[in-house]
């Protein structure tokens, strides 16, 4: 078993939780998912580093290393999630679409609920076919700040 690290990173939308290995991010969330706290990790520094950026509607896409713990479904949903643009949204059907398996909606909506790297990991950009901001793990007004924060910065360079 890898060395796991962890710390808590201070957001506009409150406190999020870092979680990594020595290698790569395994998580970002809303809830606390904490171990032996370690900001030494050069992993968390740069997750952190480019949530910062971020939130200052200055970085589009994130860079950071991921390394993804779920099915081969679940994974293929989050390499779906993680090509929408900065800024647009997309329905769950889209993004069945995407994957090729135009048939499983609510598939893709229980692999978005499961996404373990918010924010990093776009979920947030993804509503219903009609338009409205459903579900998120962070909470409605979480998505809909995301989403308005993406809107704003979106030509900022």
């Amino acid at each position: 078993m890898s060395t796991l690290f962890s710390t808590a990173y201070r957001s506009p939308l409150g406190t999020l939780y870092i979680t990594c290995n020595r290698d790569a991010l395994l998580g970002v969330s809303f809830h606390p998912v904490m171990l032996d706290e370690n900001t030494t990790n050069p992993v968390l520094e740069l997750a952190k580093g480019q949530l910062d950026a971020y939130f200052k509607g200055v970085l589009k896409q994130f860079t950071v290393p991921l390394e993804l713990h779920g099915t081969l479904f679940q994974k293929s949903v989050w390499n779906a999630l993680s090509a929408i643009p900065y800024g647009h949204v997309v329905c769950y059907q889209d993004i069945a679409k995407a994957i090729g398996n135009p048939k499983a909606v609510r598939a893709v909506g229980m692999a978005n609920n499961k996404n373990p790297i918010s924010i990093i990991i776009p979920c947030h950009r993804v509503i219903g076919k009609q338009g409205s901001l459903v579900g998120y793990a962070g909470g409605l007004e979480k998505k809909q700040w995301l989403l308005s924060h993406e809107r704003a910065n979106q030509s900022n360079t």
